[in-house]
C-alpha cells in the first residue's frame, strides 16, 4: 500500500516589526515603560468596554480596579516593560497603526521639563542646573532623576511631566542626568493659605547665610533676579500664585547662600505691587516661601 506523501510547510520570513514597536522592545529592556501613540501623538481611546472608565481604571489609576482589558487602553497607565504584553495581538495591531513610542516618566523613576520654546530653553539655562536634554520638534525636554506630581503650564512655554503622565521619546538626549531639583517640584507648588504676619516694609530680610555660594559672578544673580521681575510683570492671569511660585523658585536658587540682599527683594516686591499686589501679601508670599523651603 503506497503511503500518503507528508507535505512539510517551510515557514516564510516573518514580517519586519513596526519600527515603533522595535524601539519600544529595545526601551523595555532597560527598564522604561512604553505605550504607541497614534496619529497626532496622542494615546490610543480606550476601547468600549472601557470608555468613560467603566472598568474601573487600572490599579495604577486613581481610581478603583483593576482592568483587564488586554488592548492599549487609560493613556500613560497603559506604559508597560512586559515584551509578552507589547507583542500581543491587540498591542502588535496598535503598534502597526502607530507614528511613535511613548514612555511614562514617573514609573522609569524620572521627571521631564517640557521647555516648549526659545524663551523656555533660555529660562531654564539660566534657572535650573544642568542635566540630560533631548531635543524636540519646537523645543527641548530636560530629564532628572526623580518623580514628582505633573503639571500642565508652570509658566509660559513649561510643562512637567512625571507621575500619571506621558512624554514622546525622541532619543536618549545628551548631557548627564542630574537629581531633580527644588527648583523645578517649586514651579508645580502652590501658595498655601497666607501666614498672618504683621505687615513689614518692603526690604525684608533676604538671605539666610551660612551657606556655599555656588555663583561664579555676581551676573548670574542679577539675571536670576531680572527674569523674575519679568515673570511677574508680564503674568495675565494668577498674579498670586504667579508672585509666590516666583519667590519660591528665587529662594530655591539664591536663598541658602545669603547672596540675596534687601535690594534684590525690593526688585521682586516692587515688580509684585506693579500688578497689583500689597505689601502685605508680598511679605506673606516671601514668607510662606522660605517656610516651604525651611530658610
Amino acid at each position: 500500500m503506497t503511503q500518503p506523501t507528508t507535505i512539510r510547510r517551510v515557514p516564510g520570513p516573518r514580517p519586519p516589526l513596526p519600527e515603533p514597536l522595535q524601539t519600544a522592545l529595545e526601551l523595555v529592556a532597560t527598564g522604561v515603560p512604553v505605550l504607541p501613540l497614534r496619529q497626532g501623538k496622542v494615546p490610543f481611546g480606550n476601547c468600549h468596554r472601557c470608555a468613560k472608565n467603566a472598568c474601573g481604571g487600572r490599579p495604577n489609576m486613581k481610581s478603583a480596579g483593576p482592568c483587564r482589558c488586554p488592548g492599549v487602553c487609560h493613556a500613560w497607565a497603559a506604559a508597560t516593560t512586559d515584551p509578552d504584553v507589547l507583542t500581543s495581538p491587540a498591542w502588535t495591531a496598535a503598534w502597526h497603526r502607530a507614528v511613535t513610542v511613548a514612555y511614562h516618566p514617573g514609573a522609569a523613576g524620572l521627571t521631564v521639563v517640557d521647555l516648549d520654546d526659545a524663551e523656555a530653553i533660555a529660562w531654564a539655562r539660566e534657572s535650573l542646573p544642568a542635566t540630560r536634554a533631548v531635543e524636540t520638534t519646537r523645543g527641548e525636554h530636560w530629564i532628572y532623576r526623580g518623580t514628582m506630581t505633573s503639571h500642565n503650564a508652570v509658566r509660559s512655554g513649561v510643562d512637567i511631566k512625571s507621575t500619571m503622565s506621558y512624554a514622546r521619546w525622541l532619543g536618549p538626549g545628551t548631557g548627564t542626568m542630574t537629581a531633580l531639583p527644588d527648583a523645578v517640584r517649586a514651579l508645580a507648588v502652590k501658595e498655601p493659605a497666607a501666614v498672618r504676619s504683621v505687615p513689614q516694609a518692603v526690604a525684608v530680610p533676604a538671605g539666610v547665610g551660612g551657606g556655599e555660594c555656588r555663583h561664579r559672578t555676581s551676573a548670574y544673580l542679577d539675571r536670576g533676579i531680572a527674569m523674575a521681575e519679568q515673570r511677574i510683570t508680564e503674568a495675565r492671569s494668577a498674579i498670586h500664585a504667579t508672585v509666590y511660585r516666583t519667590f519660591l523658585a528665587v529662594l530655591s536658587t539664591h536663598g541658602r547662600c545669603g547672596c540675596l540682599t534687601d535690594a534684590h527683594v525690593a526688585r521682586l516686591f516692587t515688580a509684585a505691587q506693579s500688578k497689583g499686589e500689597t505689601a502685605r501679601h508680598c511679605t506673606d508670599a516671601w514668607t510662606n516661601a522660605r517656610t516651604r523651603l525651611g530658610l
